[in-house]
């Protein structure tokens, strides 16, 4: 029996190549296996059906749209994830669903290799490749476009020379990768930084600069995940896709970065996630109302870092999982709704209730009815500054001191 090794495959240039690819150079059959993870564009069967043209002996399809979006984008909720404060993580959600795919794979077709597309520049190769050996330490990981530093250039002129059925030519070099919380657009033009996104750019969202009427929306969280959406009842997957929807229509979510990859370098990438970015403007807003301030304080930085650790392709970590549970445990109160207003580019919060609330009108008010003992403020202001003032008492002192037994000029 011929050696099988397992490719993560996406319809796309670099693994339909990649097939061909791994079969001169090994010998090996090729498994390939597509994830849904709400990417839409083609029919998962379309893909399926070019994994076997493009030469593999096995096409497998997973749907992990309902898990990705409950597992690995609720989770990213309530982090409040944003890479360097702007990227929602859209591609490095989706690599761990993808890795234990794979790995479900490999093992059911008795594949001791796994083959990704990634190249040696990017971040995903460090994604998939931990990933795999976290849950599957005994398999090996293969991936001929890094390891043989072809070019997208020498990708295409291969397709093109064996017929290979793609949608990527010369004159469309974006390499874009998409799901349902994000997508993500990079190469071709658009690696001159100084070149504007046009508008063939994007697909998620309208231009914001000529929005329709704007759009109330109120969502309700229980827990922190989105569970019913103007009344209606939803699951993550379907909030998701609705504020998608909602949103993108706005143009909210578009984003334009120079980006700090694991690797080193700096990359220009355009994203668009107008529903990832509407719900944690929702989200962020609530636990403002719900959750303790000392706890929000810490909580803003464990999110922070469970951000780079996800970005940096340590999803399975120890670290994270450790992560994960402190922030599920900040989640117990994030319940209640948010009013948002879509329009012009931006999902502005008008409105916020919960049962679980911290905001006291009794304190908070300064009219009638008002609770706040205001006399016990100059207490608390007198012991809350008293070591900056016995600090700056003795630096006066000392700087006198100092002047004092100066030398005269």
């Amino acid at each position: 029996m011929k050696q099988r090794i397992v490719l993560a495959y996406s319809g796309g240039l670099d693994t339909s190549v990649g097939i061909g690819w791994i079969e001169d150079a090994t010998g090996a059959e090729v498994i390939a296996v597509a994830v849904d993870v709400g990417q839409g564009g083609e029919d998962m069967d379309v893909i399926r059906q070019r994994a076997l043209d493009c030469g593999a002996v096995e096409a497998y399809v997973a749907d992990a749209r309902d898990e990705f979006a409950t597992e690995y984008c609720m989770p990213a909720l309530a982090a409040n994830a944003l890479y360097m404060d702007r990227y929602p993580l859209v591609s490095s959600l989706s690599r761990p669903v993808i890795v234990k795919h794979l790995v479900t794979a490999a093992k059911q077709f008795g594949a001791t290799t796994v083959a990704h597309g990634c190249t040696g520049k990017g971040n995903d190769q460090v994604r998939f490749e931990v990933g795999i050996v976290s849950l599957a330490p005994e398999l090996t990981c293969i991936a001929p476009i890094r390891d043989l530093a072809l070019t997208r250039e020498k990708a295409i002129d291969y397709a093109e020379a064996h017929n290979l059925p793609i949608a990527t030519t010369k004159k469309n070099p974006f390499s874009i990768d998409q799901n349902v919380w994000g997508r993500a657009v990079e190469t071709g033009f658009l690696e001159d930084i100084w070149n504007a996104p046009t508008k063939d750019v994007y697909s998620y969202t309208d231009d914001p600069a000529f929005p329709p009427v704007p759009d109330e929306v109120v969502i309700r969280f229980e827990r922190g995940v989105p569970v019913a959406i103007d009344g209606d009842a939803v699951t993550p997957l379907q909030a998701i896709q609705e504020m998608n929807r909602r949103a993108g229509a706005h143009g909210i979510g578009r984003i334009d970065m120079v980006e700090d990859r694991l690797v080193g370098i700096k990359s220009r990438e355009v994203y668009e996630a107008p529903g990832a970015m509407a719900l944690i403007e929702a989200h962020r807003d609530l636990e403002g109302v719900t959750v303790e301030r000392e706890l929000a304080r810490f909580k803003a930085t464990v999110g922070r870092r469970w951000t780079e650790l996800v970005y940096d392709g340590m999803w399975f970590s120890p670290l994270k999982g450790a992560l994960d549970a402190f922030l599920a445990s900040t989640q117990e109160h994030v319940s209640g709704e948010i009013r948002i207003v879509l329009h012009g580019g931006r999902a502005t919060v008008t409105g916020r209730r919960s049962d679980e609330s911290l905001y006291d009108f009794g304190l908070a008010t300064y009219d009638e009815g008002d609770v706040f003992d205001q006399s016990a403020a100059r207490g608390f202001i007198q012991i809350y500054g008293l070591a900056a003032k016995q600090a700056s008492a003795r630096d006066l002192k000392s700087e006198a001191a100092t002047a004092k037994g100066s030398p005269k000029k």
